[in-house]
């Protein structure tokens, strides 16, 4: 009857109460921190104070809620970084990511991931931005191409994919307007 004592059952409960109670952190953590962005640090903000009241109510530990309050703030090592990725996609078109991200050893394998699912791989540094021309925050494309209604269908889909990751701000395409059917 081996599996079948007190301390295994104890052990599994507790794995699973230990796994909800990590959602909720988390969950609580991404709020403070986001209120704490708002208030700019500021304890006494109401929405800062609300969301830590409720978080305490669910037992998050002071550690917790402290790093995420410097997390929101912009201290505690947690700096926002922005990123370029660069890749071809349908019909050679040349398209750049802008990604802000707090771990970008993170995000690149994300982005890798969404590119390769599609059928495309991550380019290197200038692949791809060489077609373009970068005016403050955006990237103009040099020569803007006319894409096939296939390619700017496939090409829309790609960028909707690339879209939906939560540290990726923009997209930019090579693509002329018309033709990329977003």
């Amino acid at each position: 009857m081996s599996g079948h004592n007190k301390w295994s059952k104890i052990k599994h409960k507790k794995a699973a109460s230990d796994g909800e109670k990590s959602k909720i952190f988390s969950k609580y953590a991404l709020l403070i921190a986001m209120e704490s962005r708002k208030a700019g640090g500021n304890l006494s903000s109401p929405a800062l104070a609300s969301v830590i009241e409720r978080a305490k109510k669910d037992s998050m530990p002071k550690d917790n809620i402290d790093r995420a309050v410097a997390k929101g703030a912009g201290t505690g090592g947690a700096t926002l970084t922005e990123v370029v990725y660069e890749t071809f996609g349908p019909g050679g078109t040349a398209i750049v990511i802008t990604a802000v991200t707090d771990n970008p050893n993170r995000t690149t394998p994300e982005i890798k991931h969404l590119l390769s699912k599609a059928g495309y791989q991550l380019g290197g540094i200038g692949s791809a931005t060489w077609a373009f021309t970068k005016q403050q925050h955006i990237y103009v494309p040099n020569i803007p191409m006319t894409l096939s209604d296939e390619d700017g269908e496939k090409l829309a889909s790609l960028i909707e994919t690339i879209e939906t990751h939560a540290d990726v701000q923009d997209v930019f395409t090579t693509a002329d307007d018309a033709s990329a059917n977003t």
